[in-house]
């Protein structure tokens, strides 16, 4: 299914590592556009969903376009949803994007088979069935409550 919301876990513990130097908004409006091929392939009901986008050059595109767009865009958003914000730098935009294309990638190519992350270079897929579906599953959701907590600790002791 695209669009899924377990990569949005380890996105949750980068932002909170990184702080204002990384775009959490950047990082899963990329999420969206990495499962756009997904989706139309879904309609048309191809045998294959993950084509293109989903290779290191797919990713290399697709983060470079959230960058680009994934900045004005939050940006817009937070001052139209009345949020008080820090802007959001260029740095912070393209590491929200960039990690969220690549990491994308690397999660489904370790549970898709029809993932060829390294093409055009190969059709090989090693990375396939590396770690069991339920273990990434609940490594996402672990580094997502990991990321929450972490990020409230920070804004506690930022507030006293």
């Amino acid at each position: 299914m695209p669009f899924t919301p377990f990569h949005l876990g380890p996105g949750a513990l980068f932002k909170a590592v990184g702080g204002r130097h990384f775009s959490f908004m950047v990082f899963g409006g990329t999420q969206v556009l990495m499962d756009i091929e997904p989706l139309v392939r879904i309609w048309r009901l191809d045998p294959v969903l993950h084509g293109p986008t989903h290779t290191l050059a797919g990713a290399l595109a697709i983060g470079t376009l959230g960058m680009l767009s994934g900045k004005p865009v939050s940006e817009f958003v937070l001052r139209r949803s009345g949020v008080a914000h820090r802007p959001i730098s260029w740095m912070a935009s393209a590491l929200g994007a960039y990690v969220g294309s690549f990491s994308h990638v690397l999660f489904d190519a370790l549970m898709h088979a029809d993932m060829r992350p390294f093409w055009p270079l190969g059709d090989a897929n090693p990375l396939l069935g590396r770690v069991e579906l339920g273990t990434l599953h609940w490594a996402c959701v672990a580094s997502g409550f990991a990321g929450a907590a972490l990020c409230w600790w920070r804004m506690r002791g930022a507030a006293r």
